[in-house]
């Protein structure tokens, strides 16, 4: 069993000092169908800590609460040694929360401080360490709501201030009023739009960039065939373009790359997606953070193996061109995204 440290990065210039992974823990409690052993994704926050992930990221919508209430335990044990992100925006129905076409948006500062409050009731906590815009509300001018942001800065309850999926120009509208540590998208090799906007402007401003997806909600791992024959009715990637239908097989096919890589290196598909979105530090120059999700103590030591792997510029230009084929978006309803909006 490996006991070896992930390495560290700065998130960007005004962000904390965390490991060059973090861990998504939205898949805990929420969207991916059920957890059928909590005390093995407890243990899988444990073992995390062990090997050096430092950021765990959770938000207010992931089961509407529970999912801040199932983490916080841990958060606590640890208040030290990690940094807690969580986020605010999208209210969902408590009856219905995957249900897209039941959520709303919310930007407002009102909002934001009811949403802050009963995030550290939740997390039983008095701070948190990064607090993202989980989604943009275009109604509400970004100034106005980073500006209600900077307001928890001020009172101590919030450290750093992050953005997600947001474009270039929305991040450099944020930046103008209070430093911006981290933007976090979806980011991989089946999602690369964000690297027409965002990122270029991340690196402009020194804010780190924290992707979500890594692993394209499991299809990078190749252990997908189809949504209909192989998810529980409760996981939202049923109602994803890309896991359904024609859509599924094609991309499937789009792994042979990824495969031939892998097996050059001894390593798992998941792990070659997993050094792809690491080495993106160096080709764009920026902090990268991934943050794959799990409920196994195998997957996290498995992931964090991946920050070790250097892909070679041959096999970089392998794997470029499957971004460019991938059939179907990302979400069907892509209006809350960066790219929807750039």
């Amino acid at each position: 069993m490996t006991t070896e440290k992930i390495e560290t990065v700065r998130l960007g210039a005004t962000g904390p000092l965390v490991g060059v992974q973090g861990l998504g823990c939205m898949g805990m409690s929420f969207a991916y169908g059920p957890t059928k052993d909590e005390d093995e994704a407890r243990a899988t926050l444990e073992r995390a800590l062990e090997l050096g992930v430092t950021l765990f990221d959770t938000a207010d919508m992931y089961g509407v609460g529970h999912n801040e209430e199932f983490i916080g335990p841990f958060i606590r044990a640890h208040r030290d040694e990690v940094v807690l992100a969580t986020k605010f925006a999208i209210a969902a129905d408590p009856d219905d929360p995957l249900n897209p076409a039941k959520r709303s948006i919310r930007n407002d500062r009102p909002y934001i401080r009811q949403a802050v409050e009963a995030s550290l009731r939740r997390l039983g906590v008095d701070e948190i360490d990064l607090y993202y815009m989980h989604r943009r509300d275009p109604n509400v001018p970004i100034e106005d709501t980073v500006g209600a942001m900077a307001e928890l800065v001020a009172e101590g309850k919030v450290k750093h201030l992050g953005l997600s999926e947001v474009t270039g120009s929305e991040l450099r509208a944020a930046q103008g009023v209070h430093p911006i540590a981290a933007v976090q998208s979806e980011w991989s090799l089946f999602s690369r739009d964000v690297e027409d906007g965002v990122v270029p402007a991340a690196r402009e401003l020194g804010v780190g960039f924290v992707p979500y997806s890594p692993l394209g909600r499991g299809f990078l791992t190749g252990s997908f065939v189809s949504a209909e024959q192989e998810l529980s009715e409760d996981d939202f990637r049923r109602q994803q373009p890309r896991f359904t239908g024609d859509n599924a097989k094609a991309n499937a096919a789009l792994l042979e790359p990824v495969r031939e890589v892998a097996a050059a290196h001894g390593a798992s598909l998941g792990q070659i997606a997993l050094a792809w979105v690491q080495q993106q530090a160096q080709v764009h120059g920026l902090a990268v953070v991934p943050i794959p999700g799990t409920r196994k103590r195998s997957r996290i030591e498995e992931n964090t193996a991946a920050t070790r792997i250097v892909l070679g510029e041959e096999e970089l230009a392998r794997l470029e061109p499957v971004a460019s084929k991938v059939a179907g978006d990302r979400y069907a309803d892509m209006t809350l995204t960066s790219v929807g909006r750039e």
